[in-house]
């Protein structure tokens, strides 16, 4: 249905891996959606910690064994890369290489197992034709985009995606960079960009509507302001539990703003993709 990337021009951290896995997990507990991650960085469990404790993040995926090794192995993207050269493909191949987080709703396909950075860049090359096949199975591809990828790979997965989410920072000089690719690229004025906040505070001279008078633009900004437990959570590989528990919170809870910034979120995207179809 719609492949929608998580990306930064930012080095730093973001709070773009978070978001996503914000933004993925409640629509995969709240709607009867089959959802897919993708993870495509370069040794970097930060998605993979979100879902599992950290030793047991390789253990099973999907279907098959995780093995520790180079593109001619059986397991997750490897694997998969594998099943495409050989044209082993249906519908499905995807999920059978992703590691399940919630039955029929939310799978992982982890980032590479390898640690040399020349095979990280041989598996980036397949990142798109796996976006495509994935697309056809899931209704949603979550996307999120290394700052390790090559140039060439990065424009390719942006070009592919229906949605792109450009996460910002309230820095100055994040701010002025972002301003600067608008004026300098066509790209980065389409239609399809989402802007996001992640770890918003609601107390800094950048806020929420100065940024947008910064960047001149009239598309929505949303901000999603930092929640200490939904951060342990991730840490600990439970956020799944964690949405599941704040199902039945009041408006007055602690939780109840980034809950509502998450949502908030989750409806531009939606909002987006309708308008976005309504386009073509």
């Amino acid at each position: 249905m719609a492949v929608i990337t998580f990306c930064s021009n930012e080095i730093k951290e973001t709070g773009q891996t978070l978001s996503m896995a914000a933004i993925a997990s409640y629509m995969a507990i709240e709607h009867n959606y089959k959802i897919l991650m993708i993870s495509t960085g370069f040794n970097d469990l930060t998605l993979e910690n979100c879902f599992w404790e950290y030793n047991k993040i390789r253990s099973t995926g999907g279907v098959l064994k995780q093995d520790v090794g180079t593109i001619g192995l059986v397991s997750g993207v490897e694997g998969l890369i594998k099943a495409l050269n050989t044209n082993r493909t249906n519908t499905e191949i995807v999920r059978n290489y992703s590691k399940i987080v919630l039955k029929n709703r939310l799978d992982v396909l982890l980032s590479p197992n390898t640690r040399s950075y020349q095979e990280y860049v041989e598996i980036a090359k397949y990142y798109t034709e796996i976006l495509q096949t994935a697309n056809k199975f899931y209704d949603f591809v979550f996307v999120d985009l290394s700052k390790r990828m090559p140039p060439k790979e990065v424009t390719e997965i942006l070009q592919t995606s229906d949605i792109i989410v450009m996460n910002l920072t309230q820095r100055l000089r994040t701010i002025d960079d972002f301003i600067a690719l608008r004026e300098n690229s066509e790209f980065y004025r389409r239609k399809n960009i989402i802007l996001n906040i992640g770890r918003y505070d609601k107390f800094s001279k950048y806020t929420q509507k100065n940024i947008i008078r910064s960047i001149k633009t009239k598309d929505s900004l949303f901000p999603i302001v930092y929640n200490t437990l939904f951060s342990d959570a991730c840490d600990e590989g439970l956020v799944v539990d964690y949405f599941l528990k704040m199902q039945t919170i009041s408006d007055k809870d602690r939780n109840a703003k980034f809950l509502n910034n998450v949502k908030d979120l989750i409806q531009g995207i939606l909002y987006k993709i309708d308008e976005m179809q309504m386009m073509r």
